[in-house]
């Protein structure tokens, strides 16, 4: 998914595959295999000796282990070391991919790991339950939020944080999620904007995937429009830039726009494939209608890579409470 989106939107893309499955885990069921950490390390070590290893961006996602997150961490630090006196050549995008809704799908020797290493990441992309367990603070309102991304930000130092998948009850009755997002001042002070949009009532896989490469890219072009912030390190604003002016905020709602429109047609497909198991009696099959159901949903990129490239922005970024 992250790969497609990326190059769909004119990337280079050198991907070290960190699995290799069938399919997705939707389906609850998979075959394949789990890169070792020493084989993430040889891929990169094989991009070096071919003179293939000058990278602008980095985008990591899911690791199988503990091993697998210090392999990449050494890819992440042996470029930003090459770009040291290049401040802004170098970018890191780390989605800290861990668990949701409350229970970790990673090994207990995964949390530890990352928190040794986000420190060294330039944008981290946690959804609520990640970005909890990174900072210690048990989310619940608006007030632990903030102090969640403040945690992050002060203690580790990260200069961009998008938190996604937030649902809280105090953020409206109507059926809606939330992501907020902060770029830290120079003294380490929180800028918070938040972008709600409608929440869409189904199930999809590979979304995670999806908005991290979006912000990748759309963060970039946001950056490139103020003269002389990509020469910056880390990409970070000066101070006088409000929240909502922020090239992250501004990024965030490029990507929502695309991500609501691929998934609201995908919806519109899914319910249109499962009409035709309409009165299909599952008892005794769950294991079929889990696999009718993820297939029926499978996001539909690649017929819909205009809402991509050319989005309807309607969700604007507005001041944190």
């Amino acid at each position: 998914m992250a790969t497609c989106v990326m190059q769909s939107l004119g990337c280079e893309v050198a991907a070290l595959n960190t699995v290799q499955f069938s399919n997705h885990l939707g389906y609850g069921q998979a075959k394949g295999t789990r890169a070792t950490a020493q084989e993430i390390t040889d891929l990169y070590a094989g991009l070096q000796d071919s003179d293939l290893s000058s990278f602008q961006m980095m985008l990591s996602g899911y690791l199988p282990g503990a091993a697998s997150v210090e392999a990449v961490g050494a890819i992440a630090r042996d470029l930003k070391y090459k770009a040291t006196m290049e401040p802004g050549e170098f970018f890191w995008v780390l989605d800290p991919v861990m668990g949701d809704n409350g229970k970790l799908y990673v090994a207990e020797d995964v949390p530890p790991a990352y928190k040794s290493l986000i420190r060294d990441a330039d944008l981290i992309l946690p959804n609520q339950f990640e970005a909890e367990t990174l900072s210690g603070v048990k989310i619940v309102d608006m007030e632990t939020l903030k102090e969640a991304i403040v945690t992050l930000h002060e203690e580790y130092r990260i200069p961009h944080i998008v938190v996604t998948s937030i649902t809280l009850p105090a953020l409206g009755e109507l059926p809606s999620l939330s992501v907020v997002g902060s770029t830290f001042t120079s003294k380490a002070e929180p800028r918070i904007f938040e972008i709600k949009i409608p929440a869409i009532d189904c199930f999809f896989s590979g979304t995670g995937d999806m908005f991290a490469a979006l912000m990748l890219v759309r963060l970039r072009e946001a950056v490139h429009t103020i003269e002389g912030l990509v020469k910056t390190k880390s990409w970070v604003s000066g101070d006088e830039v409000e929240a909502t002016e922020l090239p992250l905020a501004k990024a965030c709602e490029k990507v929502l726009a695309s991500m609501h429109e691929v998934l609201t047609r995908t919806k519109v497909s899914r319910d249109a494939e499962l009409k035709k198991y309409k009165g299909v009696d599952w008892e005794g099959d769950e294991k079929k209608k889990r696999v009718v159901e993820s297939k029926a949903a499978e996001v539909r990129l690649i017929r819909n890579l205009d809402c991509l490239r050319h989005p309807d922005v309607k969700f604007r970024a507005e001041r944190f409470p």
